[in-house]
């Protein structure tokens, strides 16, 4: 069971739901404050789920769009975000909403049900994605460091706000054109990467960089044990603990994949060893660290991979 942001509900937040369905619109019918498209109306509103979705609706839609992102600290975590009465708001008058899924941010399916906003195209990525479990396993939820699966919601991005805005569509099939590319270059990276190191063995603290990891062609030897009780919140053992630390003594990887946003007892130990082994460091995050964009953010990581494997 992975470690999941639990929303919480109150009457107040419910309260404000159910004014902002009232005054979603003036009273005759025409739309509420927003922003102007070049269109010539009303920008569309659109929520994400996190800063990483948010900022890829802005890459593609710019100005014609008024994105908020709930998720957006780059120094929290994000499985501790808490509901509240202004997301619920904002949930209540969007226009197009943007969840990860797969259980990474179940708050928002519930404030969802709350908002009553059957107006909303709801893009869930992971259902985008096609990914699922594997057998006897789980899925690894963190599908934004695919780009194939980017590449797949930049697609359903351009057809949904097409769709909502067809003065701005031409705006924003050239926006996904233009990041697709962007997209493309950066899958040309990671084979460059997997020619020069496939192979070749990682450790990482938690899931998060998996498929961007998998993509260049590099290994996990972390025990499946460790990673999930650092997902989950739960203890190591001491037994796990112990192999996971054995894999830098023993030389077995090449650089260490350490998510900066959940750090704790554990995994400074293993960060520790694997400093003092010579194992290259690689820092990684779940949101966008500040002053990033996802493209900037995502050739970051490419290159200290590249770095870390000399």
């Amino acid at each position: 069971m992975t470690r999941r942001s639990t929303g919480l509900l109150g009457t107040g937040v419910l309260a404000l739901v159910m004014a902002a369905s009232a005054c979603g619109s003036s009273a005759d019918g025409s739309p509420g404050p927003g922003g102007a498209s070049s269109g010539g109306g009303t920008a569309l509103s659109v929520v994400a789920a996190t800063n990483v979705y948010g900022d890829v609706v802005k890459q593609i839609a710019g100005d014609r769009v008024d994105v908020t992102s709930i998720i957006s600290d780059p120094d929290a975590d994000p499985h501790s975000y808490e509901a509240n009465s202004r997301t619920q708001l904002q949930l209540s008058k969007a226009d197009v909403v943007i969840e990860n899924g797969g259980g990474y941010d179940d708050f928002l399916d519930t404030m969802l049900k709350a908002a009553n906003n059957s107006d909303a195209t709801v893009l869930n990525v992971v259902r985008i994605s096609g990914k699922t479990a594997p057998s006897g396993g789980e899925l690894n939820e963190h599908v934004w460091y695919d780009f194939p699966t980017v590449e797949k919601l930049v697609t359903q991005l351009v057809g949904t706000l097409s769709a909502k805005d067809p003065a701005d569509a031409s705006a924003f099939q050239a926006g996904g054109a233009a990041f697709t590319q962007k997209l493309k270059q950066m899958e040309s990276t990671e084979a460059s990467i997997k020619a020069a190191h496939s192979g070749a063995g990682v450790a990482i603290t938690e899931p998060v960089p998996l498929y961007l990891l998998e993509a260049c062609g590099l290994v996990n030897k972390t025990p499946k044990e460790f990673s999930e009780a650092i997902e989950e919140g739960t203890d190591v053992s001491a037994g796990v603990l112990a192999e996971t630390l054995g894999l830098f003594a023993r030389k077995e990887v090449s650089l260490l994949a350490y998510n900066e946003q959940t750090s704790g007892p554990e995994t400074e130990k293993v960060k520790n060893a694997a400093q003092a082994a010579g194992v290259a460091v690689v820092p990684v995050t779940e949101t966008l660290p500040a002053g990033k964009d996802y493209v900037s953010w995502m050739t970051g990581n490419l290159s200290a991979i590249q770095t870390a494997l000399g």
